[in-house]
């Protein structure tokens, strides 16, 4: 006969406190995701509806909205514009952060400690505070209205962080490494390229998530900075319906839902590699 095994308290209080825990992450899940469900259903309903029943499902799904969104805000020239800004600064705000963070964190040389403290003092500034003297110096040496207006403040605020978290992913490598490839005869370019790039990937993936979510949202900058109708990015197309007198709520809606899609895409293409950087940053920052 089957002999069945005596029941044990603890298993059944360690079941008990799985199905707790599945159950407030799904209530958590729920409630962060509701925004985003709330968002895409709006975008197809009239401004009467969005007034009368804000948290119903529309009675006519009105996918013109977003035809219309699209082609009154110029959706398409601003997605390239912020495609170009965020993917060029990114592009420099990682290269110059992980250089400036392996000298920092592999060799040892005078005011080390001063350099340090100055990049780390970066990340105190208030960067809207910085708005009327950007805009006069970017005046005089003529790049307002072009990209450059935006990828280098962009560039320039990020790379504390990027220095910050990088340095202190990169103190923790053994230097034995750096030693052996310096007596097989690779030089310190080949090291950081081959060697110290790679291998720093978790907390640029870091440094990048938190950088493509402040390019891709800014309005400040791109407001102050940029004033050509070409040149506009998403936050600035998305403030087109709105005046001082009212704002259509369906086509605000309907655009926002077009401008948040490609981050959706970017995280589900690379949700593995943003969970990684995100843990690593979290333990080596």
């Amino acid at each position: 006969m089957e002999q069945k095994l005596p029941f044990s308290p603890g298993r059944g209080w360690a079941k008990i406190n799985r199905g707790l825990i599945n159950i407030g992450l799904s209530l958590y899940a729920i409630v962060t995701l509701y925004p985003l469900f709330w968002l895409f259903t709006s975008a197809f309903k009239t401004n009467e509806e969005f007034d009368s029943r804000p948290f119903y499902l529309p009675e006519v799904w009105h996918w013109d909205n977003l035809s219309r969104a699209w082609k009154v805000s110029a959706m398409g020239t601003s997605l390239i514009n912020s495609t170009i800004v965020t993917i060029a600064s990114l592009v420099l705000t990682l290269l110059l952060g992980a250089l400036a963070a392996y000298v920092l964190a592999r060799f040892q040389f005078r005011l080390k400690a001063f350099l340090m403290g100055l990049f780390l003092l970066g990340m105190l500034i208030p960067i809207h505070s910085t708005l009327v003297p950007l805009f006069i110096m970017l005046k005089k040496v003529s790049l307002l209205d072009t990209y450059w207006a935006l990828i280098l403040p962009y560039t320039a605020f990020e790379l504390p962080l990027a220095i910050f978290v990088t340095a202190a992913f990169l103190t923790v490598i053994p230097k034995e490494i750096e030693e052996a490839a310096l007596i097989d005869g690779t030089g310190y370019w080949g090291i950081f390229f081959r060697m110290m790039l790679p291998l720093s990937l978790p907390a640029l993936s870091t440094v990048a998530i938190l950088g493509f979510l402040r390019f891709w949202n800014d309005f400040a900058f791109a407001l102050i900075f940029i004033s050509k109708p070409a040149l506009k990015t998403v936050p600035l197309s998305l403030s087109v319906f709105a005046t001082g007198y009212s704002t259509d709520y369906k086509l605000t809606m309907a655009a926002m839902t077009i401008a948040v899609i490609p981050t959706i895409v970017a995280f589900l293409m690379f949700q593995e590699q943003i969970m990684k950087g995100m843990t690593a940053g979290a333990v080596k920052g």
